[in-house]
């Protein structure tokens, strides 16, 4: 290198985004249920979020908004689809509609997208373990 050169600095790579681990017991406070959809329906003026009625063997059903719209153009084609859901979060209010929990779902960069379905032996409201 001469000195009108300045010195190559190789780029620098930021180390990969890693979630904080939790303990056992954090982890055992998260209740997973098998839930069976029961309704499902756009929420009107949004562009992700349906409303769904689940069936977790409760004796009534709950209201779950998921932000899943853009992989089911016709909502409908949920009803009657058994998946797994986080239900003992804080009810949430979204766009005006209360949601008593979370769907489980994966999704890929590039558009892929599946939603946690248990064999099918598996009534609503089993819980994971």
């Amino acid at each position: 290198m001469n000195e009108n050169q300045q010195p190559i600095v190789p780029p620098v790579t930021p180390p990969p985004v890693v979630n904080p681990k939790i303990t056992y017991d954090d982890f055992a406070k998260v209740e997973i249920k098998a839930g069976k959809i029961l309704t499902a329906e756009k929420i009107p003026e949004t562009d992700k979020l349906l409303r769904l009625t689940v069936d977790f063997a409760e004796g009534s059903p709950r209201q779950i908004v998921s932000g899943i719209s853009m992989y089911f153009p016709e909502p409908s084609t949920l009803i009657g689809k058994t998946c797994m859901f986080v239900t003992n979060l804080e009810p949430r209010m979204l766009k005006g509609f209360e949601s008593n929990g979370m769907l489980f779902a994966l999704s890929t960069p590039d558009g892929n997208f599946s939603l946690l379905e248990p064999n099918s032996s598996i009534p609503a409201g089993t819980k994971a373990k």
